[in-house]
C-alpha cells in the first residue's frame, strides 16, 4: 500500500477521536486567540506609533571660558573639569579627558550646542600662570586659540512623574560598535529571526539544565524590548504567551532598524537613588561623563555587558565582577570580528575609567534653582519645564558655588561656639553683567528648604551708607570726599515723646572728619548728618527706582534700618560693581528644545551708567573700608592685593552680620544670622566678612583698579578742612575728586600748621525737620 493511501486511511480511522479537540482548538482560536490577538496588536501599534520617550528637562552651567588674561587657578579648572564629569587619565586624548603636567592642562572637549551657538569638540592645550590663562593652543594644529568653551556641568534634572534618565539618540548616530556588538552578545540572529527564535530559546534551556541554574537566556532583542515597553517582571506563563505574541506582531509592523532603535533608548542600565537610567546615551554620561559617539571599545562591552543585570554588574558597587564581565564582552566582540587582536589586548588591559560622580544631578543646588524658577516662569509653567525635553543654560559658575559653599562651612567652623544655631545665605554675580554665580541659601550645601539668600529679608546694618554718601556725590557742588563732615551727636524727638540718640560703634564723636574717612570708619552720626543734609526723600527715591518697597520714612533708614534679603542687597550693589549700569540679575541665558534649537534667550540691554563719577567716588571710598576702615581684616590679609571694594553690616544688638563687596570680576554679599533673630555677638567683619575673605582666597578674580577713573583726578588735602594741600604736609591725604569740583587754592604745610594750632574748622550742622525714627542700628 503507497504511503499517501496509509495516511489517508489513518486519518480517517483517527477522525473521530480527533474531531471534537479539533473544532474546540479551532472555537478557542476564532473565539479567543484571535480576537485577543488582534487586542494585542492595537495595543502593541498605538503604543510604538506613539512612542515618544520621556526626556527629562536639564539644567546647565555656564560653559567655562578660557582667554589669555582670564583669570583661572590650577585647583579651580580641575573643580571645573570634575565637575563636568571630565575624567583625569593621564592622556587627555578621548572627548571628555584631561590630563595635567605642571600649570599646563591638556582638555579634550566635548563641544555642546547652547543659546549662543555653542562649540564644536576639540582638543586644546590650556597653560596658568600668575593666576590667569596664560595661553590656549589647539594641540592638533599648535595655532593660538582666542577664545575656547568647556562644556557646561549639568546642574539638575527636571523630571515628571518617573525619575528616568534618558537621552534619546537616532540609530545612524548610535557607534558602529554597539549596534553590532549588542546583536553579538545579546541576539546574533536578531536580523533573521521573526520577534521570536526557537533556536536560541532550545539552547539556552539544555545549557541551564546542564549547569543547573540559568546561566543562558533565550529572548530576542525584540523580546527584551516588550518586556521594557509592555509588559511587568512576573515570571508565569500568560506573561510568556504575551511576550511572543507581542514580540511576532511587532516584527510584523515594524522594521529591525526601528525595533532596534527603540532599544537602544529603553533599556534599563543602572540606577542612582530614585532615578532608573534608560537608553545607552544617558549610560555614557552616568558611567563615563561622555557622549555615546566618544566611547572607547571597552567602555561600549562594559555598557553591552551590563544589559545582562545592571545592578549586579554595576561598575561602581561590583568593579571586579563589571571588569570580568567586560572583558568577557571584548572577547565575543573579538569573535565575531568586531575588533582585531590589538584592539582587544588594549582593551582588555584598561582599567574601568568610570567617573566618581555620576551625571544624574537632580537638584544639586537647590537655592540657585530657586531663582532659576523664578525667572523663567513667565514664559514655561512647572509642567512644560518638567515634561518638556528642554535644555536650561544658566549663569552658575561651579567653581563659585562650591567655593562659596566651603566658605561658609568654614566660616561657621572658625567661629567655634558663636557660630552655634547661626545661619547662613550669599550670593555671588558677575561684577559686569549681573550673572548670578552662585547661590547659598543655607548653612548646609544642597539643603532644599528655606531660601534666605531670596526669602529672608532682614536688617541691612550698615551696608546702606554707600548709598547714602553716593546720592550725595551726585552733587559735586556739594559735596565730595574731602567735605567735612559732622559727627555730633543726634537727638530726635519720637512720637511717643522718648528721643532717638543714635551713638558711633565707639560711642564717640570725631572732630575733625572727611567724607571719606565718616564711610571708611561707618561713623552713624556723620552718615545721619549728612542723609538729612542730602534729604530723606532723595536717598528712599533711589532705594525705590531698585524695586525696593515699604522703607522706612524715618531717619534711621540712613543706618540700616531696612529689611532686606542677600539677592536685593546684591542687586543694590550690582549697581556699584558694574560702574553705575543698573543690570538685573540674571541667572538663566537661554532655553533650547529637544531638537537644539534656541526657543528663548535672556539678554540684559546694556546701556551707559548713570552718575559714573559719583559711583566711582563711592567705589574708592569702599576701597578704603577695606583698607584701613572696618573691613582692614582684608586690607591686612593676602587678599589685599585684590583691592576690593566693601562695606561690613552690623544690624540692632547684633542681631545680623553682613558683608558686600566687590573685585574687578565678582560682586559677592554674605549674611549671617540666627532664624530665631537673637543676637549673634558678630559684627559684619566677624561673620559675612569672614565668609567673603574665605571664598576670594580661592576664587579665580581680577583685582579691583585703584586708579580714580575717567572723568577724576587725584588730589592731596588737609584732612582737617577738606582743602588741598602739599602732598609733603603732615597728614596730607589723597583723595579722588572730579575734575574742576575742588578749589585749586592750595594751603601750604605753614598754614595747615597754624590752623592746627587754633582746633580746626568748622563744620555744618543737620537741618531740615526729623522723622520719628524706631531703631537703632549698630555703626558697622
Amino acid at each position: 500500500m503507497a504511503p499517501m493511501t496509509r495516511i489517508r486511511l489513518l486519518a480517517r480511522r483517527s477522525w473521530p477521536w480527533l474531531r471534537i479537540p479539533f473544532w474546540i482548538a479551532a472555537g478557542l482560536l476564532v473565539g479567543f486567540v484571535l480576537p485577543y490577538t488582534l487586542v494585542l496588536n492595537k495595543r502593541v501599534q498605538e503604543r510604538f506609533n506613539d512612542l515618544v520617550f520621556a526626556v527629562p528637562t536639564r539644567v546647565y552651567a555656564r560653559p567655562l571660558p578660557l582667554a589669555v588674561g582670564l583669570p583661572m587657578k590650577p585647583a579651580a579648572l580641575e573643580l571645573e573639569l570634575t565637575f563636568a564629569g571630565y575624567s583625569n587619565d593621564g592622556r587627555g586624548q578621548v572627548a571628555g579627558s584631561w590630563a595635567k603636567e605642571g600649570a599646563r592642562f591638556t582638555v579634550s572637549s566635548r563641544g555642546y550646542a547652547g543659546p549662543d551657538g555653542g562649540e564644536l569638540p576639540k582638543r586644546i592645550r590650556v597653560t596658568l600662570g600668575n593666576g590667569v590663562v596664560q595661553s590656549v593652543q589647539d594641540v592638533a594644529s599648535g595655532k593660538k586659540i582666542e577664545l575656547a568653551h568647556l562644556d557646561p556641568a549639568r546642574i539638575a534634572t527636571l523630571y515628571g512623574a518617573t525619575q528616568e534618565e534618558r537621552r534619546f539618540v537616532h540609530l545612524a548616530d548610535v557607534p558602529p560598535l554597539l549596534v553590532s556588538g549588542l546583536q553579538a552578545v545579546e541576539d546574533r540572529d536578531f536580523k533573521h529571526h521573526i520577534g521570536i527564535d526557537i533556536g536560541a530559546i532550545v539552547r539556552a534551556a539544555f545549557a541551564n539544565l546542564r549547569a543547573g541554574h540559568t546561566v543562558q537566556g533565550g529572548s530576542t532583542l525584540t523580546q527584551q524590548l516588550v518586556r521594557n515597553l509592555f509588559l511587568n517582571r512576573d515570571q508565569n506563563f500568560t506573561r510568556k504567551i504575551n511576550e511572543a505574541l507581542m514580540s511576532l506582531l511587532l516584527e510584523a509592523h515594524y522594521s529591525k532598524g526601528r525595533i532596534l532603535e527603540a532599544y537602544v533608548n529603553d533599556v534599563f542600565l543602572g540606577q542612582q537613588g530614585g532615578q532608573a537610567v534608560h537608553g545607552f546615551a544617558a549610560a555614557a554620561e552616568f558611567y563615563f561623563g561622555r557622549r555615546l559617539e566618544d566611547l572607547r571599545p571597552q567602555e561600549v562591552a562594559l555598557l553591552v555587558g551590563m544589559v545582562k543585570g545592571p545592578s549586579y554588574y554595576d561598575p561602581r558597587r561590583a568593579p571586579e565582577r563589571a571588569l570580568a564581565r567586560r572583558n568577557l564582552v571584548l572577547q565575543e566582540f573579538f569573535d565575531t570580528h568586531l575588533i582585531n587582536a590589538a584592539q582587544l589586548n588594549a582593551a582588555q588591559a584598561a582599567p574601568l575609567d568610570i567617573v566618581q560622580n555620576g551625571q544624574l544631578p537632580h537638584n544639586r543646588f537647590p537655592a540657585f534653582m530657586d531663582l532659576v524658577r523664578t525667572q523663567i516662569t513667565a514664559d514655561f509653567d512647572e509642567q512644560a519645564l518638567r515634561d518638556g525635553n528642554l535644555s536650561i543654560f544658566t549663569t552658575l559658575d561651579p567653581a563659585a558655588q562650591l567655593y562659596a559653599e566651603q566658605a561658609v562651612t568654614s566660616a561657621l567652623k572658625g567661629l567655634g561656639k558663636r557660630g552655634d544655631g547661626v545661619q547662613a545665605a550669599g550670593v555671588v554675580t558677575d561684577a559686569h553683567s549681573g550673572s548670578v554665580l552662585a547661590m547659598i541659601g543655607s548653612k548646609i550645601p544642597g539643603d532644599p528648604g528655606f531660601n534666605r539668600a531670596m526669602d529672608a529679608r532682614r536688617p541691612i546694618g550698615s551696608t546702606v551708607k554707600p548709598f547714602v554718601y553716593l546720592v550725595a556725590l551726585t552733587q559735586p557742588e556739594r559735596w565730595n570726599l574731602a567735605s567735612m563732615m559732622d559727627d555730633s551727636p543726634v537727638s530726635l524727638r519720637q512720637p511717643d515723646g522718648s528721643y532717638w540718640t543714635p551713638q558711633n560703634d565707639d560711642h564717640r564723636s570725631h572732630d575733625p572728619l572727611i567724607m571719606v574717612d565718616a564711610l571708611a570708619h561707618s561713623w552713624n552720626l556723620a552718615t545721619i548728618h549728612l542723609g538729612m543734609q542730602v534729604g530723606l526723600p532723595r536717598i528712599q527715591a533711589f532705594l525705590k527706582s531698585f524695586g525696593i518697597g515699604d522703607i522706612n520714612p524715618s531717619p534711621s533708614l540712613l543706618i540700616g534700618a531696612l529689611d532686606l534679603s542677600p539677592l536685593q542687597l546684591a542687586q543694590l550693589y550690582q549697581y556699584l560693581a558694574a560702574d553705575g549700569h543698573a543690570l538685573p540679575l540674571v541667572a538663566v541665558r537661554g532655553v533650547l528644545d529637544g531638537s537644539g534649537r534656541t526657543i528663548k534667550r535672556y539678554q540684559v540691554q546694556g546701556g551707559r551708567g548713570e552718575y559714573q563719577e559719583a559711583v566711582r567716588l563711592t567705589t574708592w571710598a569702599m576701597q578704603q573700608v577695606a583698607e584701613y576702615g572696618t573691613a582692614s581684616a582684608l586690607g591686612n590679609s593676602a587678599l589685599a592685593s585684590l583691592h576690593a571694594a566693601g562695606k561690613t553690616g552690623t544690624s540692632n544688638d547684633m542681631r545680623d552680620s553682613w558683608f558686600a563687596g566687590f573685585t574687578d570680576d565678582h560682586l559677592a554679599v554674605f549674611w549671617m544670622g540666627r532664624d530665631d533673630n537673637k543676637p549673634t555677638t558678630l559684627f559684619g567683619a566677624t561673620g559675612g566678612l569672614r565668609a567673603w575673605r574665605d571664598l576670594f582666597a580661592k576664587l579665580p578674580t581680577t583685582p579691583l583698579s585703584v586708579a580714580p577713573g575717567e572723568g577724576l583726578e587725584m588730589a592731596w588735602i588737609n584732612p582737617s578742612s577738606g582743602k588741598r594741600t602739599e602732598s609733603q604736609c603732615a597728614g596730607a591725604q589723597q583723595v579722588p575728586v572730579i575734575q574742576g569740583t575742588l578749589s585749586g587754592d592750595t594751603e601750604g604745610c605753614f598754614w595747615q600748621g597754624i590752623q592746627s594750632l587754633f582746633g580746626g574748622s568748622d563744620h555744618p550742622t543737620a537741618t531740615g525737620a526729623a522723622s520719628p525714627a524706631p531703631s537703632t542700628p549698630n555703626g558697622n
